[in-house]
């Protein structure tokens, strides 16, 4: 599991620190889900992932079981391991997710992504606007002066916008409302690549939208807050649609 935020860190080109078992579980995913791993393929045996990655087998097998867990494949006796079809990877998962910021661009999948993040963040904002604490309040309104006073620093606006999204979803009071933090900060970090003229506009778009849902949820205003979390959700779509 990688820390909520980790996806938008990365584009400054910062990157945690991380420990071989990390490592080749990164490798390995991310290839899979690029597809230079393709779905049905069998992995190479042990003797030469450990040599290519520069493991134990002790550490290859571990990666090997995470990854499993995570549904992208599954270990077959007398044959190996083999990447399972993608019908069962676990999209909820924040590291299957991250890892599709690298791969080929695939709009079908992308409007998958925001299908499902329609769904859950507007069941979700209309429980907030409800139940939201007054705590809540003043910390959406702070992340959200922090995207306003962001200007050009991508990561900080990213991870602003992050929280908001984040706390709106704790303020549902409904926990399955909270996995969909992992697709925002995908599509989120999808949306900030490619600065420039179109991406500050983007970004400004986004600091109003982002007030007018924070000012109807603390109304408790549950219509208005949806339609602008709409509106945030239909920038973010639009950005990754313009560099497709």
């Amino acid at each position: 599991m990688i820390e909520a935020g980790s996806l938008i860190r990365s584009l400054s080109g910062r990157t945690a620190a991380r420990n071989y078992h990390t490592y080749v579980i990164n490798e390995i995913g991310s290839a899979i889900v690029a597809g230079r791993f393709p779905v049905g393929s069998v992995l190479a045996s042990d003797t030469v992932m450990m040599e290519t990655y520069g493991v134990s087998r002790t550490v290859l097998r571990e990666a090997l079981k995470t990854l499993e867990a995570k549904g992208l494949v599954e270990a077959r006796p007398k044959v190996g391991t083999r990447v399972s079809p993608r019908s069962r990877w676990n999209y909820f998962d924040p590291q299957v997710l991250a890892w599709h910021f690298e791969a080929p661009p695939d709009p079908k999948f992308h409007a998958s992504l925001f299908e499902v993040r329609a769904a859950l963040e507007d069941l979700g904002v209309r429980h907030a606007a409800r139940l939201r604490t007054a705590e809540q309040v003043r910390l959406l309104k702070y992340w959200a002066h922090q995207t306003a006073s962001a200007d050009e620093n991508i990561e900080q606006f990213g991870l602003a916008c992050l929280e908001v999204h984040a706390i709106i979803a704790d303020a549902s009071h409904n926990e399955l409302v909270r996995s969909v933090v992992g697709v925002v900060e995908l599509t989120l970090a999808l949306a900030l690549t490619r600065n420039g003229e179109e991406g500050a506009r983007y970004r400004k778009a986004r600091v109003a939208i982002l007030e007018e849902l924070v000012d109807a949820v603390e109304k408790g205003d549950t219509e208005a807050a949806a339609l602008a979390l709409g509106r945030a959700s239909a920038a973010d779509q639009e950005r990754i649609a313009s560099r497709s």
